[in-house]
């Protein structure tokens, strides 16, 4: 889907906070659980530059899907492996969510900025930020959830139920990587997430508006 360059430029801080801030949030929760792998490999920061893929940042703009440079952890740094794990794919995600609420809050408080502080245009323009990154944040939160892989959700799924160190775990990982492409490309993952995206979003918005 193309984008005029208005709006690229109100998605940009959004995509930049969101995958930085994921990714940070991985490092960050390996580091807390014994794991020093990211910290050795400089992930240990909220630099867009460290965490950003050029081609996947490309992707998002210009396709709307996209990826960030994983973080790489070692399993057997962690004190409990099965546990651990779990706790680090988790907390991308809900780093996104935390995320999504702040600038909500953000959006909250603007809103009684006084129109002599903020012109329309610029009042108009910080708020249309404010929301675009709400909403990325809200899609990487429910996008990175799904059981597939290689995304959080599926170290999720397969460590919550014992699973991942199995034949099966490695036979559906190896494979299954072929199916987000196809949801995809078929437009199949709009229908998967669009719901839950819209029911977060929408139910954020009630809460506090």
């Amino acid at each position: 889907m193309n984008f005029d360059i208005r709006e690229i430029l109100l998605i940009l801080p959004g995509i930049i906070l969101g995958f930085s801030f994921h990714e940070y949030a991985h490092a960050q929760m390996a580091v807390w659980l014994g794991d020093d792998t990211p910290k050795h490999q400089g992930r240990l920061t909220l630099s867009p530059w460290v965490h950003i893929d050029p081609f996947g940042f490309l992707m998002i703009l210009i396709a709307r899907f996209g990826w960030a440079k994983p973080v790489e952890v070692n399993e057997t740094n962690f004190r409990n492996p099965r546990r651990d794990d779990i706790l680090v794919s988790l907390a991308g995600p809900l780093m996104n969510l935390l995320i999504a609420l702040f600038f909500l809050l953000l959006m909250k408080a603007t809103y009684y900025i006084p129109s002599t502080i903020l012109p329309d245009g610029v009042y108009d323009t910080v708020m249309d930020v404010f929301d675009y990154t709400l909403w990325i944040n809200v899609v990487l939160f429910v996008f990175n959830l799904l059981p597939i892989p290689p995304l959080d959700g599926s170290h999720i799924f397969f460590g919550l139920f014992n699973l991942k160190h199995t034949a099966f775990f490695y036979e559906f990982f190896t494979k299954g990587r072929i199916i987000l492409p196809l949801l995809i490309i078929s437009n199949a993952l709009d229908r998967v997430i669009g719901p839950p995206i819209a029911l977060i979003y929408n139910g954020l918005f009630s809460i506090f508006f």
